[in-house]
């Protein structure tokens, strides 16, 4: 169950490029291992993000964990619907649970693993 159109971060979070748009989630491993969902905490558009820094937190009944940013770039929209329905991540992380839009400058998949590499990851 890991899509092969997308990219991947070592911590867990996807990226599906349309342009120099992506949007970011995290991954069905990355839900299925912090167990049900109940809080997200996202950072507000038009906020600068850096590759691998910590840009949000997804709170579940099992524990707290950070969302890290796949890509450099600035946020241009988070999903508000995740305030009132955060398990909307467990249920759909590749669809309605994607956590924000960010508008990148250059490749956005540079230094993210393809579906191959993923899966090679987590098995590892």
């Amino acid at each position: 169950m890991i899509p092969e159109d997308l990219h991947y971060s070592r911590e867990h979070e996807w990226v599906r490029a349309d342009g120099d748009i992506v949007t970011v989630g995290v991954t069905h491993y990355a839900q299925d291992q912090l167990g049900d969902i109940v809080f997200v905490e996202l950072p507000a558009a038009g906020e600068a993000v850096t590759a691998g820094s910590v840009i949000g937190e997804l709170e579940s009944t099992k524990s707290v964990s950070d969302v890290f940013s796949p890509v450099d770039g600035e946020i241009v929209e988070r999903n508000e619907a995740l305030e009132s329905t955060p398990e909307t991540i467990n249920g759909d992380p590749y669809g309605e649970g994607w956590l924000l839009r960010v508008r990148v400058a250059g490749d956005p998949t540079e230094g993210l693993l393809d579906a191959a590499g993923y899966a090679a990851h987590i098995a590892g």
